[in-house]
């Protein structure tokens, strides 16, 4: 996008203004398009401290809408097991075969799903796996001999969210073309395991600030004490 279309969708929206919910879709509607079907993204910010073990929010949600996006699903398992993952539309399954293509550089896949039995071959690819996100765990859903089951809800638009180092959460809720209902859904669904995922020894507020906006237009800052209202 031109610095020129930029700048008009800047002077769309205040900077300073923290709007609802609403407001903020509508805003992000009227900003100039790119010449592709833009990501829509939201930025939380918490108030933890990553660095404490017990406040590094982490977690993964199936958004009622997807996020309009073809999602390659890797699967570390053997047997019946492999089946099971190529049934549910898994892009590509192995065990030590994928292990090693994966090592050779191998990786066109956007996430992965391992049996519990196999987490001892995909360890070995800690450090190509864990930079990137993608190594799987139990807590996302991602260790699981429910094979299926997991590639399923992948496929169908289950995000991952964990808070960076500076505290914020970024997470990607789907395409402009959705439109604001259904992106205002997927925002809900996501805000409401954000919220489920509160650290016990975290104290006030929870949620700092939050913002949305999409791949190529500026951001839009959303008002929070509405949030807690309720959003839908």
């Amino acid at each position: 996008m031109s610095g020129k279309k930029y700048e008009i969708s800047m002077a769309k929206r205040d900077p300073e203004k923290r709007y609802s919910l609403d407001e903020a879709l509508s805003i992000l509607e009227t900003f100039e398009k790119a010449k592709f079907d833009e990501m829509v993204d939201v930025a939380i910010r918490l108030n933890v401290d990553p660095k404490q073990s017990d406040q590094a929010v982490r977690g993964a949600v199936a958004l009622p809408h997807g996020i309009g996006k073809t999602i390659r699903v890797a699967v570390f398992a053997k047997g019946e097991k492999q089946r099971e993952a190529r049934d549910a539309g898994a892009d590509i399954v192995g065990a030590e075969d994928l292990q090693e293509k994966i090592q050779g550089g191998f990786m066109e896949f956007d996430a992965v799903i391992a049996t519990p039995d196999m987490m001892g071959v995909v360890g070995k690819l800690g450090k190509i796996l864990g930079p990137r996100g993608l190594m799987p765990n139990p807590k996302l859903g991602t260790v699981t001999f429910d094979v299926a089951k997991a590639v399923s809800e992948v496929k169908a638009g289950k995000v991952e969210y964990r808070v960076e180092k500076a505290g914020i959460i970024h997470a990607p809720v789907g395409k402009r073309s959705f439109g604001a209902k259904k992106l205002k859904e997927n925002i809900a669904t996501l805000l409401d395991a954000v919220i489920k995922a509160k650290p016990a020894t975290v104290k006030g507020n929870y949620i700092k600030s939050m913002s949305i906006s999409a791949t190529m237009t500026p951001s839009v800052r959303i008002d929070v004490s509405s949030l807690q209202k309720g959003i839908l």
